[in-house]
């Protein structure tokens, strides 16, 4: 099908647009974590990426919250996922200016999984932005997908190099 026909296409994330989106998550006080490509870009990746993923507590309290949140975005595409897609689909697929990912699991691995060592807080921009560890993103990323091998390899040799300078 030609991709022309698809409507509006959304964009790859700016830094900007990550600040922007999670401002407005911690605003309504989401339970959520930063995974995929943009955590790997946030430990030192040189890659780009077509999205933002988040791993999220699917509850339905805070799917409202990150759907308010959510409507940040201009094209507002948020109001069309329900409280339970979250925990009925394996990603929804948020289709705005710039494509959101959200997920209640990661390779099994869930958001209650990472709350304590599995977070690690980065300032960008007097925002305050929840990612998942080195460690963790580790764990999120077992697939049998070439970006996220890639992405293992260069997260094993930052956790290496740290290791090296203590």
């Amino acid at each position: 099908m030609d991709a022309s026909s698809d409507g509006p296409v959304s964009r790859p994330p700016t830094l900007g647009d990550l600040v922007r989106l999670c401002a407005s998550l911690n605003a309504e006080g989401v339970r959520y974590v930063v995974i995929g490509g943009v955590a790997a870009i946030l430990h030192g990746a040189l890659r780009g990426t077509k999205d933002v993923d988040l791993l999220v507590d699917p509850s339905a309290e805070n799917v409202r919250a990150l759907k308010r949140a959510m409507a940040c975005l201009p094209d507002n595409a948020v109001a069309e996922v329900s409280e339970d897609d979250v925990t009925r689909y394996q990603v929804v697929r948020v289709a705005d200016e710039i494509l959101v990912d959200l997920m209640a699991s990661a390779c099994g691995i869930r958001y209650q999984d990472l709350v304590g060592d599995g977070i690690e807080y980065l300032d960008v921009e007097g925002v305050t932005i929840p990612i998942a560890s080195k460690e963790a993103l580790i764990r999120t990323k077992d697939t049998v997908r070439p970006g996220d091998r890639w992405d293992v390899e260069l997260l094993r040799a930052r956790i290496e190099e740290e290791r090296n300078h203590r």
